[in-house]
């Protein structure tokens, strides 16, 4: 078992995931040993995350704590799973060293040496839901329960409507039997049903009642179930506006998408621009440069040939003034011709 050098708080690392919006979290680190302690973090995913510090040094029975921040992200992942990790490398090092001197050659796994190795996963978790959905869950719970209590109600009394006396058969069976021959049985039977029509005239009202009351119980189940749809009509005006709203939304993010697009086109039309203006100075400063060679060459010649001919007329020069110039020796003849002249013709 290696040593454990730094104590890390936190094994996963947990980002709110929002389309378009920056998340950031922060790990605590503990150096429990006596010794001075370098870390430096690495992630698979560098362009995504930027941490802060991503290298250091804790002092001894010393904590550190770094924050990582994830770049607002344009496409969510399937089934909000992360694939990118991090990577805490620990070891001890010399009192004295700072964190400019903190490099990757520190943490190779050399003889001897020991560097400890933390592994954290990366946990997205989805943002808090709107308030602005919940009246209308509960409106629709309550338009639910209302529409059930409607139906739950309403057929007991159409149970109690189409109700009839059974007595009431038995009589009109009775009246309907064949009645015998005799003329006193008929009448007898006339009576009879006379007097049993009597209290079935009653029983008739009171089903005529029953169906009134049934009617009664009825017209108040209509207004509730037309105060239900009217509900459920209202929820939908309710939801249109937040449908029409998500729809604007996604409008928006596409127009957004559209003016980046544009502000990118424009962008690198006017790097090629400038990459065709630095293209044609670089010509000219080609150009330029050839010209300017060539004339050094020229001038190299002319120096050379011009100091040709000053060897060869310094070398005449030479020449020339070894020994008595002929016109002074012409001179100096004459000179002494002269005197001669002078000095023959003076008496003495």
């Amino acid at each position: 078992m290696k040593p454990e050098i730094l104590e890390v708080q936190a094994q996963q690392l947990k980002f709110i995931f929002e389309l378009k919006k920056q998340s950031s979290c922060s790990v605590q680190m503990i150096n429990k040993t006596n010794h001075h302690v370098a870390f430096k973090i690495k992630t698979t995913n560098p362009k995504k995350y930027c941490v802060r510090p991503n290298a250091g040094v804790i002092d001894p029975n010393a904590s550190c704590e770094f924050s990582v921040t994830m770049q607002a992200p344009k496409v969510a992942p399937p089934d909000m799973i992360s694939k990118d990790k991090f990577l805490i490398q620990s070891t001890v090092v010399p009192e004295g060293t700072k964190e400019e001197d903190v490099t990757s050659n520190m943490f190779v796994k050399a003889d001897g040496k020991i560097v400890d190795e933390k592994k954290l996963k990366v946990i997205l978790i989805p943002p808090p839901e709107s308030p602005v959905n919940e009246p209308l869950k509960l409106v629709d719970s309550n338009e639910s329960r209302e529409v059930k209590d409607d139906i739950n109600t309403s057929p007991a009394t159409v149970a109690e409507s189409l109700e009839v006396p059974s007595e009431s058969l038995e009589v009109t069976r009775k009246i309907e039997e064949p009645g015998k021959p005799k003329m006193e049985e008929s009448s007898k039977r006339k009576d009879a049903a006379i007097k049993i029509e009597e209290p079935v005239r009653p029983k008739m009202e009171e089903s005529s009642k029953r169906k009134d009351a049934a009617r009664k119980i009825e017209e108040p189940v209509k207004p509730k179930m037309e105060e239900s749809s009217e509900r459920k009509d209202a929820a939908r005006k309710i939801e249109e506006p937040s449908q029409v709203y998500a729809k604007r939304n996604e409008e928006f993010v596409q127009i957004d998408d559209t003016e980046e697009l544009k502000l990118l086109a424009k962008d690198v039309e006017a790097i090629k621009s400038k990459v065709k203006e630095l293209e044609s100075k670089l010509t000219e400063a080609k150009a330029t440069i050839l010209h300017l060679t060539e004339e050094n060459r020229s001038v190299a010649q002319e120096k050379h040939f011009l100091q040709g001919e000053l060897d060869l007329v310094r070398s005449k020069r030479h020449r020339a003034q070894v020994g008595f110039p002929l016109l002074y020796v012409f001179m100096v003849g004459l000179v002494s011709l002269y005197l001669g002249y002078l000095f023959s013709c003076t008496p003495n």
